[in-house]
């Protein structure tokens, strides 16, 4: 029987079962936590064969409900299966009721990590109607009530106490993301890139992300319409929240192919396998990333260590990824504070990334050096290892 401590890991998405940055921060974490306790993944989806980890169907009973009930029906079939842990640890508003309502049914401790907060995301009010409403409440109660709160940095910290003023600043503690620097790592492999018509003699602008507001990929498409006329736009951009994003970024692609070399500009619907993306991203002059709303940004950090220059725009915990003039660039952006991260000057912030990535484009020794010195920030700055440790601290603090 192993006696150490149990810790039960709650999340939505959970391999091979991944679409965002929570399900990578899981992966990972979960790996590493393992040599340290007795850890249990509950995840939604379906079955895994992995020892240990444990996926939830929706309920029957709920199909055709509004998606945000229909993942408080899974949390509750989560939170009995926590039965016997020491602790449990929730990612997302998508887990957090499961995690909140284990620690009221079990009489144990809650630690809870935010990823990203429902009240900086107003626009999910477009993708989930009145589901918004419960999204809402599923957080705000369970990071009220929290024994601990991990934030993925300094930035989302502070958004967490600006959003729930009454929660106990003592109970919140800064735990970055991390990056596997084994896994991800330079790849200078060419089938992955010649087969998606990359062409390798060309500068090339990299977006991986899903289609969503606060990835900012549209204000990145009206950029691109002012780059030189040799750099290529690859976009690995899929998963769009809604149809209306789906279709603004669809008609912007047209657009782009109208003004620019069609052949420069590439769109990748599906989700490549990570070892494809590697590949992509180590070809790239400069990884872009445009996002009006960024906890942390683990894709910055994917970037850098696969030696990657990265222009990113200066919000949230961005700035404690990349290091301005050393890794990367980042473009300055004043937001209208009403939640939705939109910029006050739109046209201002599309004018600023254009002319940042072509200086990163134009200097081909620029973008190389500040690649080098990604991959060394990912591997001293930024390892497992020590996410776990220091996890384990925290589980151990609120028992």
């Amino acid at each position: 029987m192993d006696s150490r401590l149990r810790a039960d890991l709650i999340s939505r998405e959970y391999p091979p079962e991944v679409y965002g940055g929570a399900g990578v921060h899981l992966e990972y974490l979960a790996r590493d936590l393992r040599g340290l306790a007795d850890v249990r993944v509950h995840c939604f989806g379906a079955p895994r064969d992995e020892p240990g980890v444990t996926a939830y169907p929706e309920p029957a009973e709920l199909a055709g409900a509004n998606p945000a009930l229909r993942t408080m029906g899974v949390n509750l079939a989560i939170a009995q299966g926590c039965a016997g842990a020491d602790v449990v640890h929730s990612h997302t508003w998508y887990a957090n009721f499961a995690g909140h309502t284990a620690k009221l049914l079990h009489g144990v401790p809650h630690v809870l990590t935010t990823h990203s907060l429902e009240p900086l995301r107003p626009w999910k009010a477009e993708q989930l109607g009145g589901g918004y409403a419960l999204s809402s409440f599923c957080e705000r109660t369970a990071i009220e009530s929290a024994d601990a709160i991990i934030a993925v940095s300094g930035g989302m910290r502070r958004d967490v106490l600006k959003a729930y003023p009454s929660v106990n600043p003592d109970r919140i503690q800064v735990v970055y993301n991390g990056i596997d620097t084994a896994l991800y790592s330079p790849d200078h492999g060419t089938d992955v890139v010649d087969r998606l018509g990359i062409d390798r003699n060309r500068p090339s602008v990299v977006f991986v992300g899903r289609i969503t507001r606060q990835k900012g990929l549209p204000y990145l498409m009206r950029a691109c319409q002012g780059l030189p006329a040799e750099a290529q736009i690859v976009l690995l951009a899929g998963a769009p929240d809604t149809p209306e994003i789906a279709a603004e970024v669809a008609e912007l692609a047209v657009e782009l192919r109208e003004t620019r070399d069609p052949r420069g500009v590439i769109w990748v619907q599906e989700m490549l396998p990570k070892q494809e993306v590697i590949q992509v991203l180590t070809h790239a002059t400069v990884f872009v990333c445009p996002s009006v709303y960024e906890p942390m940004g683990i894709v910055n950090l994917e970037a850098m260590a696969c030696e990657t220059a990265v222009v990113a725009t200066a919000t949230g915990g961005i700035p404690e990824v990349v290091a301005d003039g050393e890794t990367g660039l980042l473009v300055p952006i004043e937001q209208i504070q009403d939640g939705t991260g939109t910029p006050v000057d739109p046209e201002k912030f599309v004018a600023d990334l254009t002319a940042t990535l072509t200086r990163v484009l134009s200097d081909p020794q620029l973008a190389e050096r500040m690649g080098k010195a990604g991959r060394r920030r990912a591997v001293e700055k930024f390892s497992w290892s020590r996410i776990a440790e220091d996890t384990l601290e925290i589980y151990r603090s609120v028992l």
